[in-house]
């Protein structure tokens, strides 16, 4: 029913914009695009690297060469109905769960600036979690084929249907613009759905001459199907099963999502990294995690480095019921319940990454990149890969190679 409702406000947006256009009385509207041609080279074949790890297939097992991972095409519409008042809506193609590229709805908003200082926005948002959360599918923005995934696959509900609240200020000769946003959301997946509710979250951007600081908190209620059944098959264990479930299970405990970065951009180089912490007293644990890139720009090139880390602080073990005490069959499901749980617990992001790449501006808004990424899984961790294979091992390493075509218009 929400996306249908969204969908529905998007659709009316887009023929009230496409009726103004036509009307040159009002004031202006726009509509823009970016997308990603790219292909990605696996050297694990027996499982799936993807960029969105509830994708369902990728490089790797499904194939050595994939066209899939990261290529999408973006739509962008803005109506400004008056000078204080407009309207945008976002749509990407890019792969879903169900293996198609139907489009999706990214943004769909209705803006009112109260000042020129003091914005508010209802309707569908990105989370403002990290530093580049708002353009993290717009690649051509980015120096990276895709986000460096030890930060920006710790929030899987990336975008909330809600309210935001912006002001802009200076303060000497910084410019500053802080968010406050409140709202829930879902994501689809094959075999159920991801919801959020109660999600708050406030942010700070601060520009400082070449120096851009960015720090953020938030924290959300999660909700997954299948895990809310997972838990409510323990809890028929009686009470060593609800204490298990008590301890690890999602619904209606909030995670809580910490995160700073920092940007120095002279215009011949620049650095850019961030850190970012999950907690929560669920199945999630706690994670840290952090990335560092740089770069030099010669012309129309530039040649960036990155090194990247994600670590699981919290615990990776659980010994489960004590299937002892149980009867067959019920000791056999006890041990079964118990593997899955240790399964879920070591699936979490751990590893370490090194990244080398170039990119070519080769016209406006057109730029080439080309990207090689080395990854080594740490504590038995799988990497977030999909798709896996009886011969998989969790552990290990991989190495990736990227070339992207990304373009804005």
């Amino acid at each position: 029913m929400r996306r249908q409702f969204v969908w529905s406000c998007a659709i009316s947006l887009a023929v009230y914009s496409g009726a103004t256009m036509a009307d040159t009385s009002l004031p202006s509207v726009t509509l823009n695009g970016f997308g990603t041609l790219g292909v990605v080279h696996s050297d694990v074949t027996n499982a799936d690297f993807v960029a969105d790890p509830l994708a369902s297939s990728g490089a790797g097992y499904s194939g050595e060469w994939s066209a899939e991972v990261d290529s999408r095409l973006g739509l962008q519409t803005t109506l400004a109905a008056t000078s204080s008042l407009s309207a945008t809506v976002q749509v990407v193609s890019e792969k879903r769960f169900d293996g198609s590229f139907s489009p999706d709805i990214e943004w769909a908003y209705l803006q009112y600036d109260a000042t020129p200082t003091l914005s508010l926005r209802a309707g569908r948002m990105v989370q403002g979690s990290f530093m580049n959360s708002e353009y993290r599918k717009v690649s051509f923005a980015t120096p990276w084929v895709r986000p460096p995934a030890e930060i920006y696959r710790l929030v899987p509900v990336a975008n909330f249907d809600g309210v935001d609240l912006r002001y802009r200020y200076y303060l000497g000769e910084s410019i500053n613009d802080l968010r406050l946003s409140y709202g829930g959301g879902s994501l689809e997946y094959e075999t159920g759905d991801i919801e959020s509710s109660d999600s708050w979250g406030v942010s700070q951007h601060t520009r400082w001459g070449d120096t851009t600081l960015f720090a953020s908190y938030g924290e959300v209620n999660v909700r997954a199907q299948e895990l809310t059944q997972f838990f409510d098959v323990y809890r028929l264990f009686g009470p060593p099963g609800e204490a298990l479930a008590d301890r690890y299970e999602v619904d209606g405990k909030p995670v809580r999502i910490l995160s700073v970065g920092v940007n120095y951009d002279p215009g011949s180089w620049f650095v850019e990294g961030e850190w970012a912490r999950l907690s929560s007293s669920t199945l999630l644990g706690t994670i840290e995690s952090a990335h560092m890139t740089a770069g030099y720009r010669i012309g129309q090139w530039t040649p960036y480095a990155g090194v990247g880390r994600a670590r699981v602080l919290s615990n990776r073990f659980e010994p489960g019921l004590p299937s002892a005490l149980y009867p067959p069959p019920l000791s056999d499901a006890a041990v079964l319940l118990n593997g899955t749980l240790n399964a879920l617990l070591s699936s979490s992001l751990s590893q370490d990454s090194s990244t080398l790449g170039l990119r070519w501006d080769f016209r406006p808004g057109m730029a080439l990149t080309v990207q090689y990424d080395h990854i080594d899984f740490r504590s038995g961790s799988p990497g977030g890969l999909i798709n896996q294979q009886p011969s998989f091992q969790p552990g290990g390493d991989m190495n990736l190679f990227s070339l992207a075509l990304d373009f804005v218009f």
